[in-house]
């Protein structure tokens, strides 16, 4: 059964109490109007805070830059190509890289998770239906990244700008550098919408401690079978590892945003978050070996990543 926090409802200021005089009705509702609002802030911004940098930390964040400036010394990643990657480990809270974490990037199709927590916001508010349409549309949208449901779901919440709006009145924390301002055109060509590593390593854990509307069904979603660049072909990652992600991919951006769950030889899981993104200043010509070759990058940090994990458990 879906998970729907009661937090996420509506206040009600018509108290309707007998011996209270109007001024003090109104202080009642704004007190709590400010609480309510201040908690959902609160469950969302710090819902599973990141420690400050360690030496683990340190280390697999040289790892990730050394293998990174090794690829630009072989030219495998040219001059005008940048990248962000963002690393948490959601056992101990953990923030174990953070790369240009901060810098607004295309988005692609990483923008599309967003779509759907505005629209399940507007479900959980009652203001919109979930039903086999629209949970078609949804799955279309993560699993398939087909672009006429994406645009199907954003128009439901009134379009780039009214869903943007909803997102950084209601999740400000997850929005730092969010910009929404276009459907996605004809052909896939999305080059204006930006997003950054940091705000989709946060909605990652917001979203894996289940401080989000309807988070079960957008982690179910998430880990219907469909392309990733943090598992597939990354082989240092064991078979059976369950992934929850949406990638990116356009003739200039490269990207994949997922959650791992490791498996344990004790039995126990350890699940972590690995944000990887390649942005080119032009436009490739040739798509297909550009997204395959940017795509086998991510899975080389991927494979880093995995083992700093298991130098921290016993996986």
């Amino acid at each position: 059964m879906t998970r729907i926090s009661k937090s996420w409802r509506g206040s009600d200021c018509s108290l309707g109490v007998d011996g209270f005089d109007t001024m003090k009705v109104e202080v009642i509702c704004m007190v709590r109007s400010f609480f309510l609002r201040a908690l959902t802030v609160f469950f969302v911004a710090g819902s599973f805070p990141l420690t400050a940098a360690t030496a683990d930390s340190s280390r697999l964040e040289n790892n990730i830059e050394n293998y990174i400036k090794s690829l630009r010394s072989r030219g495998s990643i040219r001059s005008h190509e940048r990248s962000a990657w963002v690393v948490s480990d959601l056992s101990s809270g953990t923030k174990l890289a953070s790369i240009n974490e901060s810098t607004p990037l295309q988005a692609a199709s990483m923008i599309k998770p967003y779509l759907a927590l505005a629209f399940f916001h507007k479900v959980a508010s009652g203001s919109l239906p979930y039903g086999p349409k629209s949970r078609n549309h949804m799955e279309q949208m993560i699993q398939k990244s087909n672009n006429s449901s994406t645009n199907w779901v954003m128009k439901q919440t009134g379009g780039p700008s009214s869903t943007q709006a909803l997102l950084k009145s209601h999740y400000p924390e997850l929005c730092r550098q969010l910009s929404l301002v276009e459907y996605i055109p004809s052909g896939g060509r999305t080059y204006r919408n930006m997003g950054s590593a940091a705000d989709y390593s946060r909605f990652l854990s917001a979203l894996w401690n289940k401080k989000l509307p309807y988070s079960s069904e957008i982690l179910r979603i998430m880990n219907l079978p469909g392309k990733d660049r943090v598992y597939t072909g990354a082989n240092a990652i064991p078979s059976g590892t369950r992934v929850y992600n949406k990638t990116g991919s356009t003739a200039m951006c490269c990207g994949d945003m997922g959650i791992l769950v490791a498996k344990g030889r004790n039995g126990k899981t350890y699940p972590y978050v690995v944000v990887g993104i390649i942005e080119s200043a032009v436009r490739n010509r040739s798509y297909g070996s550009w997204i395959s070759s940017r795509g086998d990058v991510i899975r080389g940090v991927s494979n880093i990543v995995y083992s700093e994990m298991k130098r921290r458990y016993p996986l």
